[in-house]
């Protein structure tokens, strides 16, 4: 497939996707849920742009601050809190669960140890219990600090559509199925489509990697003994490879995702894909693998604005996975690491005989 008509599927896709994000969405006063149909419905059926407009109408406003605040503190948080999203959303959908903090949790998984950007949120939180006690959920928060963090940076901005509870269950061994970028193409798109996301959505979202670091852990499989050949990755550029090598020295050392522009919110990450410059093996392959590569081109060959649109559709899919709207299932959290505390049930007046 030619680039130029990769591009003109994405332009399709986007139209599309405008187009039904006007058109008028039944409210959800009118639903009326079938017998039969589980507590998790589409998405449309339970959030809205409006959902806080009475009850906190200066939520967006205090995330928004917060964020920046945070930002200019240490601008490495905006890549941690888009992370911190999407492994929120890759596991039980965008619920919060990320956040519960206990014993066996996934923010105590393994996969989950590099995770950063938990006291932002906490923040955000207790400024909003302060405004707007018990309303605004640390989903709708993690979510729209997402976006916030991607401005922050240069990258597009977007509507985020609220009304998200705070799930109650957390489970290390499910946040363990997050990608940790040794995977291959297909493992990848497996995962995203079991999440109802598609083909496009995995490369638009992988280019989040344009700003943020990674851990040497994740590569060191591709400096040496690539596969059991006793040899370096050979889809890795020479120098880049000898740079990577000097930086690694211990496992835990971090280098930047994007080596040419890692500050700035930009398409430098699908180019250097080109120049065999991806970091992880699960960026690099995204060049090679004919189903992805011709998405990668697209990006790399037009203006940022075909790329930054398209980033703003995705992140609204990312945010879109499985609304949980059951009590028993979700809440609004009081503090965003801990399930609230059961309600002590009043004891029942003595009979009268």
């Amino acid at each position: 497939m030619k680039w130029w008509f990769c591009t003109f599927l994405l332009l399709v896709q986007f139209e599309v996707y405008m187009v039904s994000a006007i058109l008028p969405q039944k409210p959800v006063k009118d639903l009326v849920k079938p017998l039969g149909v589980p507590s998790i419905l589409s998405p449309q059926d339970f959030l809205s742009l409006s959902y806080y407009q009475k009850t906190c109408p200066a939520a967006e406003q205090i995330i928004h601050r917060k964020m920046k605040a945070w930002f200019l503190k240490d601008y490495t948080l905006a890549a941690s809190i888009i992370r911190l999203h999407f492994h929120d959303c890759a596991i039980r959908g965008c619920d919060a669960s990320i956040l519960l903090n206990h014993r066996n949790s996934e923010r105590r998984a393994y996969a989950s140890k590099t995770l950063r950007g938990f006291q932002v949120i906490d923040d955000i939180k207790a400024e909003l219990e302060r405004k707007c006690p018990r309303t605004v959920s640390c989903a709708d928060i993690l979510t729209a600090a997402a976006r916030d963090a991607t401005l922050l940076v240069g990258g597009p901005f977007w509507e985020v559509p609220f009304g998200r509870k705070d799930g109650k269950t957390s489970i290390a061994k499910e946040a363990d199925l997050v990608p940790q970028g040794r995977e291959n193409v297909t493992a990848l798109i497996d995962f995203f489509r079991e999440r109802g996301l598609s083909l496009l959505d995995l490369v638009v979202l992988s280019g989040s990697h344009t700003i943020g670091r990674s851990s040497c852990h994740s590569f060191l499989h591709r400096l040496a003994n690539y596969k059991g050949t006793g040899r370096p990755d050979p889809t890795l550029d020479r120098q880049y490879l000898r740079n990577l090598t000097r930086s690694c020295k211990w496992s835990s050392n971090l280098v930047n995702l994007d080596v040419t522009t890692p500050k700035t919110f930009d398409v430098e990450y699908y180019s250097n894909l080109g120049k065999k410059k991806g970091l992880l093996s699960t960026d690099q392959e995204l060049y090679s693998d004919p189903r992805t590569a011709p998405f990668v081109s697209a990006f790399t060959d037009q203006q940022p604005d075909l790329f930054f649109n398209q980033f703003a559709v995705s992140m609204v899919n990312l945010g879109n996975i499985l609304v949980h709207t059951a009590p028993n299932e979700s809440e609004i959290r009081l503090d965003c690491n801990y399930v609230n505390p059961a309600r002590s049930k009043k004891a029942n007046p003595p009979r009268r005989h």
